[in-house]
């Protein structure tokens, strides 16, 4: 098993709170409507949305990357630009099975 990490960074307009609530809170209502197929199930493991809550996500079946990868995890910060924005670091940690290799180009 192999492990790759993706580290990125934005910085946007939107101040920290309205982008946590767009994302985070709300994006477990909006995602599944806007691609339905995307989840089969959203479950917070510790907490139910503040700042260091823990979700589990299950992906629907006939992904491509089934049976490539043991698991994912995505850890998201956000905070207050000088501007009244947003600077979002976002890490995403991909955990192949075998000897599955992932690019980044893979993931964008």
């Amino acid at each position: 098993m192999g492990v790759f990490t993706y580290e990125s960074e934005v910085i946007t307009a939107i101040p920290p709170a309205k982008m946590f609530k767009a994302c985070i809170v709300d994006g477990d209502t909006l995602i599944p409507k806007i691609v339905p197929q995307a989840f089969k199930t959203v479950e917070y493991i510790k907490g139910n949305g503040e700042p260091g809550s823990i979700k589990k996500v299950t992906f629907g079946e006939g992904d491509a990357l089934m049976n490539k990868l043991e698991k994912i995890t995505y850890e998201t910060k956000l905070e207050a630009s000088p501007g009244g924005g947003s600077i979002c670091k976002t890490s995403s940690k991909y955990y192949t099975i075998g000897d599955f290799e992932i690019t980044e180009e893979g993931i964008k």
